[in-house]
């Protein structure tokens, strides 16, 4: 079985879980049934289906109509039945082994030989799982996150017989119904997301306990200083005190005091009014930007590393798939592999070294291969390497948010940060600023920057790297000069948000182009800021000052359509028609002359903000030098011999 073996796929469960992994892949054009034990079961799941749908299509969020995708959606109590001529089957029952064990026996005896069979468990043993069939090689766990509609992670987990070639299939399955997958290699409890998402709440539940901080405080610092969207506590009540407990009993280790405490005082978090804040009485979480000043972070970070570190070492994951996740499952603002390497390796390392001197607990044991990647000198972005390649000796760099593409003379420059709306942070901008940096100038005719996903191209810059900035040292930002700056043509491919930090990206480019459904603006005077990456300055020399102004001093959003009325795009076109207008637009660039489209573009940038004599003689010169080139040469003759010219850079 492959991928594209894959037509029909069962869903078994109904609940939040199973009606939300059902829409997905109906949405991605797969039949797909969805089973429950009663039908009142079914029926309330479909009826979910088709409100989540509906909601979609008023958001312009789906391709289809809500009819249409639901016309793909079979409903079904008899568990043959639904399974009898299924490719892929995904299991979302209850967190119990007995039943799902039960499950995957009778999916032995009722599926075709073929087919996948797949459990969405988040905690439960693959490997056990199939021992309750004959054919183990065809197991495989599919975590999706919840809602699955919203979360883009699927975690695609072997067992220990899973083959290769059905964990590629779920993979590969994933990457169709358009989510982001990441392998787990071996059936470790917890997996990866909840592997390294651990420590996060178990240090700091024995910091508290300890009395070396306050509630309020670690969360405080973990939100305000680390920029993590919860702190560790409030994650606890929203989740629920319990779950966190019972995984740790479970897995028989040892549970915090104060988690002890709120279990048995049933005060769970926000389903029972109570937790570690007061949801009935009181105002929820109280902490506040400044709690925390003195609360030592690296304490919870180190640990957390050292899980990653663990799944490596042990090749459960790689540190890319590690980041990914706890990006796309647990909102980090970045992975802790990236962030480890900033820290230092050798920083965290001796961290656990003195927790665990301390307090001579495993859980503050190093793992072998953060050693080792410290012994080795490896100690992270500072020494060229760590858990990534900085491009350190001989090796290439590795980009955590941007990807690119050069391939016959363009760049295709992609902002990879769709969970945060690919929002600009430190490494994005350090990344794309080394990235133009390193490449070879000559291979490059034109460069284009677009956002992953399909909902922004930049949505602006990340506010949680805001912390920390000397607001006496601001300095002109290198990332946006660069771009402007770049000798070779740059074309913004812009579908979706376009706002603060990526519209000033956006204006940093030569071109622009738009789908029709993308909005731009400047809403940092919201913030009770102003655009800082040369939006003010940008916007003035491209428009009038009151379209300029108006943009800036209202924070408010305009269309693409009024942005191409104003000048600020070249071109808003339906959704259909853009790849092709961008395509006519690189055919141009690309087939272009390499040194008068450079000449060109340094000349009209200097020249803007010359008085016109001073632009009339920097072009006259450029003009006068163009002229000595052999691409002018090859102009002039391709045109004499009514040919297309085929321009050398010369």
């Amino acid at each position: 079985m492959n991928v594209d073996d894959i037509s029909r796929v069962a869903v078994l469960g109904a609940g939040n879980m199973g009606h939300g992994i059902t829409e997905i892949v109906a949405i991605a054009g797969y039949e797909v049934t969805v089973r429950d034990i009663e039908q009142e079961l079914v029926d309330d799941g479909y009826e979910s289906i088709e409100w989540s749908l509906e909601k979609l299509a008023e958001k312009d969020r789906i391709d289809e109509s809500p009819e249409a995708v639901l016309d793909r959606i079979d409903t079904e109590v008899d568990l043959e039945t639904a399974v009898e001529d299924v490719d892929l089957v995904i299991e979302a029952a209850p967190e119990q082994m007995e039943i799902k064990k039960e499950i995957f026996g009778d999916l032995d005896e009722f599926t075709p030989d073929g087919a996948i069979l797949a459990s969405n468990t988040s905690s439960l043993s693959i490997t056990e799982i199939a021992t309750a069939t004959s054919r183990p090689e065809q197991v495989v766990g599919m975590h999706f996150f919840n809602p699955p509609v919203k979360m883009d992670l699927v975690e695609v987990i072997y067992g220990e017989e899973t083959s290769d070639e059905t964990a590629e299939a779920a993979y590969e399955f994933v990457e169709a119904i358009d989510k982001t997958p990441i392998y787990v290699r071996k059936d470790v409890n917890g997996f990866v997301v909840n592997s390294v998402l651990g420590p996060f709440g178990d240090e700091a539940g024995w910091m508290v306990s300890e009395g070396v901080a306050t509630v309020e405080e670690v969360d405080a610092a973990m939100v305000h200083r680390r920029g993590y969207p919860m702190g560790p506590f409030e994650l606890g009540d929203l989740t629920g005190i319990d779950i966190g407990y019972h995984v740790r009993k479970e897995a028989g280790k040892d549970v915090p005091p104060i988690v002890e405490e709120k279990v048995e005082a049933e005060e769970l978090g926000r389903k029972t009014g109570k937790g570690y804040y007061d949801y009935e009485d009181g105002e929820g979480t109280t902490y506040e930007a400044g709690q925390g000043e003195d609360v030592d972070t690296l304490r919870i970070e180190a640990r957390i590393i050292n899980e990653a570190a663990k799944l490596i070492g042990n090749d459960v994951a790689t540190a890319e798939a590690i980041d990914t996740g706890m990006k796309l499952g647990a909102g980090y603002p970045e992975g802790p592999c990236r962030r480890a390497d900033k820290i230092g390796l050798d920083t965290v390392l001796e961290k656990l070294e003195e927790l665990y001197d301390e307090y001579g607990h495993e859980r503050y044991e190093p793992s072998g291969h953060l050693r080792d990647l410290v012994e080795a000198g490896h100690t992270g972005e500072d020494a060229g390497q760590g858990f990534y390649d900085y491009g350190g000796g001989d090796g290439e760099r590795h980009y955590s948010t941007i990807e690119y593409e050069l391939d016959d003379g363009l760049l295709a420059v992609t902002l990879d940060r769709p969970e945060r709306l690919n929002a600009l942070n430190a490494d994005l901008m350090d990344e794309v600023v080394h990235l133009l940096g390193a490449v070879d100038e000559d291979e490059v005719r034109a460069v284009t920057f677009e956002g992953s996903g399909d909902r922004a191209f930049s949505a602006g810059a990340d506010i949680t790297g805001f912390a920390g900035i000397d607001p006496h040292e601001n300095e002109v930002t290198e990332f946006f000069q660069a771009v402007a700056e770049y000798p070779r043509p740059t074309l913004a491919k812009i579908d979706g948000f376009c706002l603060g930090g990526g519209h000033e990206l956006a204006l940093a480019c030569d071109l622009r182009i738009a789908t029709e459904g993308s909005e731009f603006g400047f809403p940092e005077i919201n913030l009770g800021l102003l655009p800082g990456g040369g939006g003010t300055q940008r916007a003035i020399r491209m428009l009038s000052d009151a379209r300029a102004k108006e943009l800036v001093f209202r924070g408010e959003r305009i269309s693409a359509e009024r942005a191409q009325e104003w000048g600020l795009i070249n071109r808003a076109v339906p959704d259909d028609e853009f790849e092709e207008t961008v395509d006519a637009f690189l055919d141009d660039l690309l087939s272009g002359p390499p040194v008068a489209l450079r000449k060109a573009k340094r000349v009209m940038n200097a020249g803007r903000d010359q008085d016109i004599d001073a632009g009339l003689e920097m072009e006259a010169q450029a003009f006068g030098l163009l002229l000595g080139t052999e691409d002018a040469e090859e102009g002039a003759a391709a045109f004499m011999e009514d040919r297309d010219p085929e321009f050398e850079g010369r």
